[in-house]
């Protein structure tokens, strides 16, 4: 979610913009299946839910987590007991404690985040056919974790089906030349330092704000939600466009939740001090949201992928619009789920277990072939390169690609075959 603020003192000017040279930069023509098509390519067992091994991993989260917060009960008593202070010094043990809350930290953020991850899945029905477990569930680990369950389940749903469409997208909507008001020229030069000019040291600190905050932006204000929405357009009014008269009542109770959630910490903090909260409880939280702004951020923006207007979009298209990446590693795979490892064919098929999310890519990879997007690069490289490099698309056309600072594209439309 991009949180750069629009820039304001400069006029768009009617004109076509300067493309030239960009016949030498790749050509895209959108794929052509359907996706009954694209289904028939992977084998029905792998869409098969199985709520038994759902559990199993449900249970080793929880698990994980208990055991990494019983083990960090030990960290201050350990490092400021005398006899350690007296044999280590000071400033060693001071060191040593620190980097061990610096391990706990990372640790108890990737398992909440697999458990968040959990709650997606249930979400999407994937956890188990039974729609009252996944709810039960999905509405725990979510609430657990400051997301209205069933309020974002609703938002995210319509994301889902609309993704990479520039009139129905509900998250990471590109902003558009017109947007920034970025004049579009009369056959001069733009300069885009006037526009999208920026030190490194103040994109350094957009990108880190946009990791802290991006998802409760967009719960609380839409922020990089579609622009067409009223404002104050939010996840917690249960008037908003974002849902129907009849899904008020599932708004409530995710509020509801959340109440549960503030009054919870109020209590705990109360008992046993905010200091300790933070340590325990609060930095994991907050590393849970920025693993999940990364990786959402990373599957859904990329110079290489496209967005479409009008006719050219469609369900698979818009599904095959996503990049898998190996994020974090072996971390990414056990902590996270394959959360980012295997996010095309989830887009593709969200019911599908994310168990058997490697399998089916193999398919998926093996069907539609150069449509399949994947990158190798390491991902906070990604996320330095892909902040700076996916600026804005422009105002007309139906299939678009990301503008870098200097209004280059690295992907085209292909020319209409003749």
């Amino acid at each position: 979610m991009n949180l750069q603020p629009r820039p304001s003192k400069l006029q768009c000017v009617e004109g076509p913009p300067d493309h030239t040279g960009e016949e030498r930069i790749p050509g895209f023509s959108p794929m052509k299946w359907s996706l009954a098509e694209i289904r028939a390519a992977i084998p029905a067992r792998l869409f098969i839910r199985d709520t038994r091994r759902s559990m199993r991993y449900l249970v080793r989260d929880m698990a994980m987590a208990i055991a990494m917060w019983r083990l960090a009960l030990f960290i201050d008593p350990f490092f400021q007991a005398g006899q350690t202070r007296s044999l280590l010094g000071a400033p060693v043990t001071e060191t040593l404690r620190w980097l061990s809350w610096m391990v706990y930290w990372w640790f108890q953020g990737l398992i909440f985040t697999g458990i968040w991850v959990i709650g997606h899945e249930c979400g999407h029905g994937a956890f188990s056919g039974s729609k009252q477990l996944c709810n039960t569930i999905g509405f725990i680990t979510h609430t657990f974790l400051w997301t209205p369950y069933f309020s974002w389940k609703i938002s995210h749903h319509r994301h889902h089906s609309n993704h990479a469409s520039m009139e129905r997208d509900e998250v990471y909507v590109p902003k558009t030349r017109g947007d920034l008001r970025i004049s579009e020229g009369h056959g001069h030069k733009i300069d885009y330092e006037d526009y999208l000019g920026d030190t490194p040291i103040f994109t350094l600190f957009m990108l880190i704000r946009q990791q802290l905050l991006a998802f409760p932006a967009y719960l609380l204000f839409n922020v990089s939600g579609q622009k067409r929405y009223p404002a104050w357009t939010n996840h917690f009014n249960t008037e908003s466009i974002l849902f129907t008269k009849g899904q008020r009542r599932l708004v409530i109770v995710s509020n509801l939740g959340i109440i549960a959630m503030i009054l919870g910490v109020q209590r705990a903090c109360a008992t046993f001090g905010a200091a300790q909260i933070l340590k325990y409880y609060g930095i994991p939280w907050l590393c849970v949201s920025h693993w999940f702004i990364m990786i959402t951020y990373l599957h859904h923006t990329d110079p290489s992928l496209p967005h479409y207007r009008n006719k050219e979009w469609n369900y698979q298209r818009g599904a095959a619009s996503t990049v898998d990446r190996p994020f974090l590693g072996w971390q990414g795979r056990f902590f996270l789920h394959d959360v980012a490892h295997f996010h095309v064919i989830h887009h593709f098929f969200p019911k599908m277990p994310w168990y058997n999310g490697a399998e089916a890519t193999g398919y998926l990879k093996q069907f539609i072939g150069e449509h399949y997007a994947f990158s190798d690069k390491p991902a906070f490289q990604a996320l330095w390169q892909n902040y700076n490099d996916c600026q804005f698309v422009e105002n007309d056309g139906d299939v678009l690609f990301y503008r870098d600072r200097q209004g280059r594209a690295q992907r085209r439309p292909a020319s209409p075959e003749m």
